[in-house]
């Protein structure tokens, strides 16, 4: 009976999925035309906040959030799925840094260019470099940029140390700095196989089982920094503190 329970719910979710995507590609064809261009990085954000709030209501996610969500600065959180993403754009209109390879994603992917997603290939000093100079910018417009410090995925059993390259733009200047600690429990399933997507784990696949589970509940905790170390490597040791006792 639970396998039957679990088609249906799939396949139902499945055609709201589909009916979201044709929705959310005309909102942002509306949203082009009425700016006559180009669409302001804001809008952008905005736009992305109302298609994750949708798209959580598609895949059964609920958002109990703490704290006080930052409107502007940097915003660092543990990552431990894809769908962090919607859980705190749903929460926070902002700009998010990915990896490169989420660029050609299926459906993330699209959401991520259509959004103002800042790529990033880790691996390229130079790539960093220019990443760095773009949150740079994107911050002093007065925007709030989301950073992944832990450079990939999770499984949630730990945080992964915190590559410190990506936060020199906070380093030495006054935008606010906020960290958000995410974690998810499910009614039935495995958060670790279900929920985080991680080690040697492919879309499709994991997209089928999530959206197969009656219910994912998300905790986010936000905490403000305030006095911060003025090396980022420094920086990057006291923010994985900071969230490791956040998501205590």
């Amino acid at each position: 009976m639970d396998l039957v329970s679990r088609i249906c719910r799939l396949g139902f979710r499945s055609l709201r999925f589909a009916g979201l995507l044709l929705f959310v590609a005309g909102d942002f064809g509306f949203s082009t035309l009425r700016h006559r261009g180009a669409l302001p990085l804001r809008e952008r954000t905005r736009w992305l906040q109302r298609s994750s709030r949708r798209a959580l209501r598609v895949f059964g996610v609920q958002i109990e959030a703490h704290g006080t969500a930052p409107e502007a600065g940097l915003l660092v959180g543990n990552h431990l799925s894809y769908l962090d993403i919607l859980v705190l754009s749903a929460l926070v209109p902002a700009v998010f840094v990915s990896k490169i390879e989420i660029r050609n994603w299926p459906v993330f992917g699209w959401f991520g260019r259509m959004a103002g997603t800042l790529f990033v290939e880790r691996a390229r000093r130079s790539d960093v470099a220019r990443t760095g100079a773009e949150i740079r910018a994107v911050l002093a417009g007065g925007h709030v940029v989301v950073l992944f410090p832990e450079g990939t995925s999770w499984n949630g059993r730990e945080l992964l140390p915190f590559k410190s390259s990506l936060l020199e733009p906070i380093v030495g200047c006054s935008h606010p700095l906020t960290i958000a600690g995410i974690g998810y429990t499910l009614a039935d399933g495995s958060v670790e196989n279900d929920v985080c997507y991680w080690g040697n784990m492919t879309f499709f696949p994991h997209l089928v089982r999530l959206m197969s589970r009656k219910q994912v509940r998300v905790r986010v905790r936000f905490a403000a920094i305030g006095e911060r170390a003025t090396d980022r490597k420094e920086l990057a040791r006291q923010l994985h503190l900071a969230l490791l006792q956040l998501l205590a």
